[in-house]
């Protein structure tokens, strides 16, 4: 029992005696905040008003470093503490943590052990998380890792009742003040690590996990499937199992290889792709999949590594920022609800960044980024013949008809118990500087060998995959029995199904047979009619067919036009009125006539000669083409330069009716008009600089413009 302490006068509180007692029991955590409060209700009822001071004051004299910063100098005590910690005026043991107030009272910031164990330092925005562990009722320690300025307010620490962490609207503002005291105290003890909230490259270089040792610090729900990206088993057997599969031609070996390109897409410098395997059931999909996850991950239901399209766009968005560079797995395209709105994700996944949104507390949150292969399946195609040509564009789609795999139950044995050690020994061989530049010359080839039969994206996808397969092969497999390009080439999308323009005059042609009757006199509804070769579709009736396809009814009149498919008013309008069986009515005139499709063969050669100019420049210096190549290089530009010429007159002056008596004079003034504009020149610079036949093609529908409106202005002026 305490013995009976001594009341000291105003006196005696400017002498040592009272700090002298109160510092000999420095290291008695209660018994020293019990003589602490006595005294301090001593000096002030004598009216003593320094105490608190002269205490600093003394212990700092006597060199007691702990007890600088705080006038109680406790440590944690908890059973089998991970670490001990200075906690102030705070008594933490097993039974709690708590400290007597002014009041003579307990403030209780909580009933269980807790503590912050490690100080998380993210390595691309420098914040700072604390991982806490906690006990509770003596069992295992637990741990959660969370961002201070949330473990510092008392709102935002009440989230860790999630945890099974004591923590309410009671407690919250003690346990933010024990935290943020036992943080101060022990800035320079915790353990201070780096750490990464996504996988795959870095903006320090490194390639998460294998390099820098980085701890995760990141959601929470991404947390398992971080942990998935580890190695088990053994390379020769999951290495002898897959070759397996390289021998045969499965299309699994797209899949294979496109999951390798994902880590190489960074490294070269390319746009985001997705490849898409669908067909019916039982045909292996999905243990495509798994073995291009068991590359890099545990490819076990439970990892999660592979996800299902069973979620939000925005959760997309945040798998994609997670996985960064490694590949986006994503099952079950059947659970897409609305799969045309879906067109939206995959211009989304195919950029490599997220939504720009406001944060809470003002500004705006990170955005995210992403550089990757998504592999998906499903039992239909992701595009549709609505699909805009960007979409279709960045999907390599293939029909899975044949059963992938002679065994898929004997592949499935081995790759889940044997993982995880390609992609890390692939990454090994790529982050040295020598073997980038081979995945440079390698995609470079393969550009090359793909030819213009597709768009550049579909064929830039293409290479890629092709790069990342004749990599693997050379690092992992060495069995000779790489991809070509003949067995890509097959899957992808012609320049003519990437064109929404030709899909939505496919589907006007598809329409108009399959409801034929309803272009006749008498019908109703009557829709519009047809004479010889054209179809008349009344306005109206031609903008709901358009929206119930999916196409944009202006888009694709400004795609008629250009294509020579639309007959206009004489103002240059793109709905004519014409005669509807006696009724006038406006309509979009659309010629259906098969010569109409040399229009179409003409673009589509002026494209590829334009894509053939910008393979020439990217991989051929421009001296050497001028001499060495000079003879096949002068004709192609003299091709491009005359076929360029024939179709801004073509656009420019279909339809233009002039009187003879005028011709001298209008020609005069268009001519001026041109030179004025500078569009030849911009023309010029489109086709032989940029290598860009739309922008060629926007440039004549101005020039049209141009053209067409001196001479309706000409008209109004007589009248």
């Amino acid at each position: 029992m305490n013995e009976p302490l001594k009341v000291y006068t105003q006196e005696e509180f400017n002498t040592e005696e009272p700090y002298k007692l109160l510092y000999s029991h420095r290291d008695d955590g209660f018994r020293y905040l019990q003589l602490f409060n006595e005294l301090a209700a001593n000096a002030e009822k004598v009216g003593f008003r320094r105490f608190g001071t002269m205490v600093k004051a003394y212990f700092a004299q006597h060199g007691d470093k702990k007890s600088m910063n705080s006038v109680v100098n406790n440590v944690t005590n908890f059973k089998d503490q991970p670490i001990e910690l200075y906690t102030g005026d705070w008594i933490a043991n097993d039974e709690g943590i708590v400290r007597r107030n002014d009041k003579q009272g307990i403030d209780i910031a909580c009933t269980h052990p807790i503590l912050p164990v490690q100080r998380l330092v993210n390595i691309e925005d420098e914040s700072v998380r604390l991982r806490l562990m906690f006990r509770r009722n003596y069992g295992a320690w637990g741990s959660v890792v969370a961002p201070k300025k949330a473990l510092f307010t008392a709102n935002g620490i009440k989230d860790l009742a999630d945890k099974d962490i004591s923590v309410s609207d009671k407690n919250a503002s003690y346990l933010v003040e024990y935290l943020q005291n036992i943080d101060d105290l022990n800035h320079d003890i915790i353990p201070k690590v780096q750490s990464v909230s996504h996988l795959g490259w870095t903006k320090t270089g490194h390639f998460c996990p294998y390099t820098g040792n980085l701890e995760f610090d990141g959601q929470d729900n991404f947390r398992k499937i971080f942990r998935s990206v580890r190695s088990e088993g053994t390379l020769e057997a999951w290495v002898s199992e897959v070759r397996k599969v390289r021998k045969t031609n499965s299309p699994a070996k797209i899949a294979l290889a496109a999951s390798f390109a994902s880590v190489v897409l960074k490294t070269i410098g390319k746009l985001n792709f997705i490849v898409h395997l669908w067909g019916g059931t039982e045909t292996g999909k999905t243990v495509a999949q798994l073995m291009a996850a068991s590359v890099w991950a545990d490819p076990n239901d439970d990892a999660n590594f592979m996800q299902t399209f069973n979620g939000t766009v925005v959760g997309l968005e945040q798998q994609a920022g997670f996985v960064n560079n490694l590949p986006l797995i994503l099952d079950e395209f059947q659970l897409v609800k609305d799969k045309k709105s879906f067109e939206q994700a995959v211009y989304m996944l195919c950029e490599g960044i997220g939504k720009t949104r406001g944060a809470k507390t003002g500004g705006l949150q990170n955005t995210l980024t992403w550089k990757n292969c998504t592999i998906t399946s499903g039992e239909s195609p992701i595009t549709h013949n609505a699909s805009g040509g960007g979409s279709v564009n960045r999907i390599i789609e293939i029909e899975c008809r044949d059963k992938l795999f002679e065994d898929a139950h004997g592949l499935l044995e081995v790759i889940r118990t044997n993982y995880g050690h390609a992609g890390r020994l692939f990454m090994g061989f790529l982050s040295t500087e020598g073997a980038r530049e081979k995945a440079k010359n390698y995609y470079k080839q393969f550009y090359q060998e793909l030819g213009t039969s597709s768009t550049e994206k579909q064929t830039m996808a293409a290479a890629a995959i092709l790069t990342g397969d004749a990599l693997a092969t050379e690092w992992i497999f060495c069995d000779g029995r790489a991809l070509t390009v003949a067995d890509i080439e097959k899957h992808l999308h012609t320049k003519e199904n990437v064109d929404v323009g030709v899909r939505g005059f496919e589907y006007i042609q598809d329409f108009c047979v399959s409801n034929q009757a309803k272009f006749e006199s008498g019908s109703d509804p009557c829709l519009g009619s047809i004479k010889g070769d054209e179809v008349r579709i009344i306005r109206n009736n031609f903008e709901k067919i358009c929206e119930d396809g999916g196409f944009n009814p202006k888009a694709l009149l400004s795609w008629l036009d250009q294509n020579g498919r639309l007959t206009k008013d004489s103002q240059g309008n793109l709905y004519k009125s014409t005669n509807v069986y006696g009724k006038s009515a406006r309509c979009a005139c659309i010629n259906v006539a098969d010569n109409i499709q040399k229009k179409t063969d003409t673009i589509n050669e002026y494209r590829s000669l334009l894509g053939t100019l910008k393979r020439n420049k990217e991989n051929i210096p421009l001296e050497q083409l001028k001499t060495e190549y000079r003879k096949g290089y002068d004709q192609l530009t003299q091709k491009i330069q005359s076929m360029t010429r024939e179709i801004l007159q073509d656009v420019a002056l279909k339809g233009l009716q002039i009187e003879r008596a005028e011709a001298d004079q209008r020609y005069t003034e268009i001519n001026l008009a041109i030179r004025k504009s500078g569009i030849m020149k911009k023309a010029s610079q489109a086709a032989f600089v940029q290598q860009d036949a739309d922008l060629v093609l926007e440039y004549a529908g101005q020039l049209r413009e141009i053209v067409h409106g001196i001479v309706k202005g000409c008209e109004r002026n007589a009248s």
